[in-house]
């Protein structure tokens, strides 16, 4: 790790680092839960557009640190899009060659940003194929195969040093509730939650980590019947989270509850929050919205205060062939009248 070139690129990771700023914390105004606070920390404004930048970044480091990435060394990626487009932006920092190994369905805007960060994309037929085709392009490329669903728990550093959940508390300091009841958060690797989970006990927080999953995952079954060698032969169709497998990053001991979400609720709840915020969200985030919205329901029946935070994971500009078509969603997502027409009896927003 004393090489000239490993020191070099960790300066160069860390000075593009200190180039960044801290990503806001929205609050939303909702009429019927006006005793609690909502709040998204929008990770949309990292310089690759998504929650997925703290990831690659801390990957990276960490593979230099151990020697796994040297100068020259070909990154590969097994990533449905949002993770290759943040490792691409780190490869092209430190002139490594990278490639994203992922499905055919991957939004064609995900695989346009790869590019442009001069990242190349190897297409596979089913995401549960992603994994052997990483390992076996590394070997073949004499490579490194950066595998974020192995990885994304340790590589990221829990106990502070401005991860995700110390900038979540530091910036409610100031709040009526400063401590929320509920932090919610998808799974995609499981590395997030991992980390939210490990912090708040470290701190000892009395805030509950509630993570949500959508269909075709096995994260929600796997946490109920407390098995982690569950498989499904479906893939999830809300980008960034739901896996056919646990991750070895997912850690369910350091959750307190998960909630099922319907895709139709995951796509209607982003339609509904751009009306509110003015903005297009990525579903995942109207994942994680459904299910704080469906805690704040809980909440107000018991006659609680409090405040909720949740993540707004990436930009809908993403997916404006796909979550933003309504003839795509119908295909693909079916019918969301349903929850269209709940959101605003739930909320007061129409």
């Amino acid at each position: 790790m004393s090489s000239l070139w490993a020191k070099k690129a960790i300066k160069t990771i860390q000075a593009d680092y200190q180039r960044s700023a801290d990503t806001h914390l929205i609050r939303l105004n909702l009429p019927m839960f006006s005793d609690i606070s909502i709040y998204l920390k929008d990770e949309s404004t990292h310089p690759t557009g998504s929650l997925k930048h703290r990831l690659a970044r801390s990957l990276f480091l960490y593979a230099i640190i151990n020697g796994w990435i040297k100068e020259g060394t070909t990154i590969i990626e097994a990533s449905s899009g949002s993770t290759a487009v943040s490792e691409a932006y780190f490869a092209r920092l430190l002139d490594l060659p990278f490639i994203a190994v992922m499905p055919f369905c991957t939004a064609k805007r995900k695989v346009q940003e790869i590019e442009f960060y001069g990242g190349k994309c190897h297409f596979v037929e089913h995401s549960a194929l992603i994994y052997q085709e990483s390992e076996r392009l590394a070997k073949e490329l004499n490579g490194h195969y950066m595998d974020q669903f192995t990885y994304a728990e340790r590589a990221t550093d829990w106990r502070g040093s401005n991860n995700i959940a110390e900038s979540i508390f530091r910036q409610m300091q100031l709040e009526p509730f400063p401590e929320p009841a509920y932090i919610v958060m998808g799974a995609g690797t499981g590395g997030t939650s991992a980390t939210l989970g490990r912090y708040i006990r470290y701190q000892g927080y009395d805030t509950s980590l509630v993570v949500v999953d959508p269909e075709n995952s096995v994260f929600y079954d796997c946490y109920r019947q407390n098995r982690c060698d569950l498989l499904s032969n479906n893939g999830s169709k809300i980008e960034g989270i739901g896996r056919p497998r646990a991750e070895p990053s997912f850690i369910p001991s350091v959750i307190n509850d998960m909630i099922q979400v319907p895709d139709p609720a995951s796509i209607a709840t982003i339609y509904w929050l751009e009306k509110l915020i003015g903005r297009k969200t990525g579903a995942s985030t109207g994942t994680n919205v459904w299910g704080a919205l469906q805690l704040a329901q809980k909440m107000h029946d018991n006659n609680q205060q409090g405040a909720i935070v949740t993540l707004l994971c990436d930009s809908g500009e993403r997916y404006l062939d796909t979550y933003y078509n309504p003839e795509w969603v119908r295909n693909n997502i079916g019918d969301i009248t349903q929850y269209l027409t709940q959101l605003p009896k739930l909320t007061g927003y129409e």
